[in-house]
């Protein structure tokens, strides 16, 4: 009877001797290798942070990168309206938005100077807006904040 080919998996640790490297071919680079450069820089996983940098730094670039957006709808409500969007109304807003989002806030109803903007805080888009003289009309639903800004 032959003997049966031991299975590394059902050996104790120890039994079998040393332990076996798998043989490399010539060239073959190693996982170490692989995370330097050709050049001996080392690499940095694609989604990792930058090194030295902290994560309130990722955070805040990320932050000054989502730039509040506007829908179609929005974007119409706000022409027809005359509702007026200068520097310092879109900034307000932002920061509403962002009171928001650190509340947990999914979808809330920002108001600045009179004018309610209705937003959705995860993809940071105005989803609607509604000028002073239009709002005594106004019911606001689906919204689960408001924010005075």
């Amino acid at each position: 009877m032959s003997p049966i080919p031991a299975n590394p998996a059902l050996v104790p640790p120890g039994a079998l001797g040393a332990p076996v490297t798998p043989p490399t071919r010539p060239g073959a680079r190693t996982p170490a290798d692989r995370a330097t450069a050709p050049d001996g820089a080392r690499r940095t996983p694609p989604g990792a942070p930058a090194p030295g940098g902290s994560f309130a730094d990722a955070l805040s670039q990320a932050g000054a990168a989502g730039q509040l957006q506007f829908s179609k709808h929005a974007l119409a409500r706000v022409q027809r309206r005359g509702i007026e969007l200068d520097p310092s109304t879109l900034g307000r807003l932002s920061q509403g938005v962002d009171r928001a989002a650190g509340k947990g806030s999914r979808d809330s109803l920002v108001l600045v100077d009179g004018t309610a903007f209705v937003v959705s805080v995860s993809n940071r888009t105005v989803v609607t807006a509604v000028g002073g003289e239009h709002m005594k009309e106004s019911v606001f639903t689906n919204i689960d904040s408001a924010v005075i800004a």
